[in-house]
């Protein structure tokens, strides 16, 4: 065929696919402008008809409006300009079904209530200024008073969420878990009272944080004993605690005595709060860290066995 073939809407469907009735409703639409008419008045289209058609079509399966599309095919507009700003859009999009999704998954697994709900979609939709409100807030209560402490400035630094600007869908989730845990009220009270404990026993010269130095110490001198199956109220456990111990009274300088004892045991009954843990590895996923290892099985240990020698 030459380049003076005219098609009707017909032998355009045919060509191209697509159906008459959606023909006619473009070239209705001033998008597909006939180039004739036949002697009865029916539409003629040129060659270039079928090219255009292929362009609208990609267009409206990417999403694209019909006055846009109109622009671009009338040349009023650049598709680069086009697809860029559209690019921008999906964007937006896309950053909403993830948190659409995010929220669904996490109420099917936690079977959440329609109140619930409503607070886990709220949560997800905060914008970055509102998230970074809702992070200040937790950390200016629980560590009021603490943030020029030298102890601690680490500390808070290593506990702070930063959501990125394109989060997995994973993220998303721990993000909408993770700002429930930071509006509970039980759990701010819980981190804020160990803040403060350990606060009032850091050494004068200590210039790292004590609940870091704690941890530590749990885990290079508990955690092989556990290993072991080393009965925490058994002979077998008294090295364990005078070492633990021996190291808490050297950090604090103070007297290792009973009243020493209970003192550990208390910090560490505290630091074992199940949110703690679960805040620590929310922060992994979110901030993109390695996954931390649960610290609860030898802080049980190591409260069991403090508690047990009530005067070793």
């Amino acid at each position: 065929m030459n380049g003076d073939t005219l098609y009707s809407i017909g032998e355009l469907a045919r060509r191209t696919g697509l159906t008459v009735k959606t023909i006619r409703f473009y070239s209705d639409s001033g998008i597909l402008l006939p180039t004739d008419r036949s002697p009865a008045g029916y539409r003629l289209y040129g060659i270039d008809a079928v090219a255009r058609l292929d362009l609208i079509r990609t267009l409206r399966e990417l999403g694209l409006d019909l006055p846009t599309i109109r622009k671009v095919v009338d040349r009023e507009v650049s598709l680069p300009e086009v697809a860029a700003a559209h690019a921008d859009a999906l964007d937006v999009q896309i950053q909403t079904l993830r948190l659409r999704r995010a929220v669904l998954t996490t109420v099917a697994r936690r079977g959440s209530t329609p109140e619930e709900l409503d607070l886990m979609h709220r949560l997800a939709r905060l914008s970055e200024d509102e998230r970074r409100r809702l992070i200040g807030d937790f950390l200016d209560t629980v560590f009021d008073g603490l943030h020029t402490h030298p102890a601690f400035t680490a500390v808070i630094r290593s506990m702070t969420p930063e959501l990125p600007d394109e989060p997995d869908v994973a993220q998303v989730e721990a993000w909408v878990e993770l700002a429930g845990l930071l509006q509970d009220s039980g759990f701010r009270t819980s981190v804020q009272g160990m803040a403060r404990d350990l606060a009032a026993d850091r050494a004068p010269d200590d210039a790292t944080g004590l609940p870091r130095i704690l941890a530590e110490a749990v885990r290079a001198l508990v955690e092989p004993a556990l290993r072991d199956g080393i009965d925490p109220e058994g002979p077998r456990a008294a090295p364990v605690v005078g070492a633990l111990r021996a190291h808490y009274a050297g950090i604090i300088t103070e007297a290792d005595d009973d009243v020493l004892r209970q003192r550990l045991a208390h910090h560490l009954d505290s630091m074992n709060d199940p949110r703690r843990d679960r805040y620590l590895r929310l922060l992994a996923i979110i901030n993109g860290w390695p996954a931390p290892g649960s610290l609860a099985p030898a802080l049980d240990w190591a409260v069991r066995a403090l508690r047990t020698r009530s005067g070793a």
